[in-house]
């Protein structure tokens, strides 16, 4: 292990695409450490921990979507929305090349297409970014360390604001195309990692303080317990990253036989192939799409309504409670319903993206056919059968890591930021983008006649799908 990563600085230009890399990166940290103009961050931030602004409501959902991607969008820095507008717009217009004809046909032209489609992804992030500086100025707290007195908030405050986070995130999308392009791996993905790692030092400060610098004993907070907690966390970790390189990496392979052909005295074809059909087709994306809605139904609306229905139709407080706390992270009816949309985008997103008929066509054109099964329709409904069912196992999986942090919160008495590392968007992304790079570097290893990291002889990772 440690031969393979001496090597990488031996070769001149991977040496180089690394280190730009890392000074990218670096570059995109120290853009949350630059106050909106008028903000005094430090003054601001903690004027927003006094507010507890991540107790529910707007405020959380808000929290809860920035996290996603590495975000803080009530930081009152330069990067407050992160990367996620550019994000939102990239999966909005892939699910718009499923329905609209002619994106589709955009999509088809190869790079000039694709040109096309990235500059609308800007266009609409634009406007992305106009909504959520909506939010984040409705929600700034106002007072000492924001950006005015309460009474000066205006149109010249707001266009600040609007300009100064459009302005971070079209530059965090600048520095995601330079690593892509001069770098290595996906650039915005490393740049979602990244965000997403930085928060590691805030969780580990929230145990060192309850811990072991301002203990309560009477809460079961110790010096004692902070130990057993951080190994135990350490190790659930481990597991965890185990388990996620496990489905990730895992496929359902269906054989493929090639058609033999006989020319003259020769034999040509014959051969056997393999189709893999991924346990975790969809990715990432089941969770990023369920999470939100949860926090947006199970809090905005939730306390809209239940103010609403008393003030219109004088219901009773204690039923409207107990209809939408039912709603509230941790309760079963929230992790069902939960569970119900991951499974749900999954099937979405797998069948958005996997048509069996298409790779049932390509398989006939090729000459090729899967044994014991009839080409056309029936490989078509065989694969779609198969692929059902592959991704019943991986909707499972993903349900299991989207609610565990929220369970070992409860469980364990800690805060959510704690434990968020062991589950969630934030695991899948950073494992995913890890085995990304890994499986670049090897390349670069492989292709310069080193062994690469696994060694000689050993199964190569399998890269990460986009």
């Amino acid at each position: 292990m440690w031969s393979s990563i001496e090597n990488l600085f031996k070769i001149p230009e991977l040496k180089k695409r690394i280190m730009v890399t890392l000074g990218l990166l670096a570059l995109y940290r120290v853009g949350f450490s630059i106050p909106i103009p008028g903000v005094r961050l430090q003054e601001f931030l903690d004027l927003r921990g006094a507010t507890d602004l991540a107790t529910g409501g707007i405020l959380g959902f808000v929290q809860q979507i920035g996290a996603i991607t590495g975000g803080d969008w009530l930081g009152g820095s330069l990067f407050s929305l992160g990367i996620m507008p550019y994000i939102s717009a990239s999966i909005i217009f892939s699910l718009l090349q499923k329905i609209v004809p002619s994106l589709e046909q955009m999509a088809k032209e190869g790079e000039a297409g694709q040109q096309k489609l990235n500059q609308y992804s800007r266009y609409l992030t634009v406007a992305l970014c106009l909504v959520q500086s909506i939010f984040i100025y409705k929600t700034l707290p106002r007072g000492p360390g924001a950006l005015l007195p309460a009474d000066a908030w205006g149109m010249s405050v707001f266009l600040t604001l609007f300009i100064s986070l459009t302005g971070g995130t079209i530059l965090i999308m600048w520095l995601g195309e330079r690593i892509t392009e001069y770098g290595i791996g996906n650039g915005i993905s490393m740049i979602i990692m990244a965000g997403i790692i930085a928060r590691m030092p805030r969780a580990a400060g929230n145990i060192l303080s309850h811990y072991f610098i301002n203990p309560e004993p009477t809460s079961g907070r110790t010096p004692e317990m902070g130990v057993l907690l951080t190994g135990g966390l350490i190790l659930g970790y481990v597991l965890m990253v185990m388990a996620v390189v496990f489905i990730t990496q895992g496929t359902r392979k269906i054989a493929i036989q090639q058609a033999k052909h006989v020319r003259g005295s020769r034999v040509y074809g014959g051969q056997r192939s393999y189709l893999g059909l991924r346990v975790n087709q969809a990715g990432v994306m089941p969770v990023i799409f369920a999470s939100p809605v949860m926090g947006l139904v199970g809090g905005v609306l939730a306390d809209s309504i239940i103010r609403a229905l008393i003030g219109h139709h004088g219901l009773h407080v204690d039923v409207l409670n107990l209809i939408f706390g039912n709603l509230k992270p941790g309760a079963v009816f929230y992790v069902m319903v939960e569970a119900g949309l991951i499974f749900f985008f999954s099937y979405f997103w797998t069948a958005l993206y996997f048509n069996p008929a298409e790779t049932a066509k390509n398989i006939k054109e090729y000459g090729s056919f899967i044994p014991g099964i009839r080409p056309g329709k029936n490989t078509s409904d065989y694969l779609e059968k198969i692929m059902n069912r592959v991704t019943l196992g991986g909707a499972a999986f993903l349900t299991v890591i989207a609610i565990l942090p929220m369970m070992l919160s409860m469980v364990l008495k800690v805060d959510y930021i704690v434990v968020t590392f062991l589950g969630g968007t934030g695991i899948l992304i950073v494992v995913g983008v890890a085995l990304d790079i890994v499986q670049k570097l090897e390349a670069h290893l492989v292709m310069r006649h080193y062994d690469g990291f696994l060694g000689a002889g050993r199964r190569r990772i399998k890269g990460r799908r986009r």
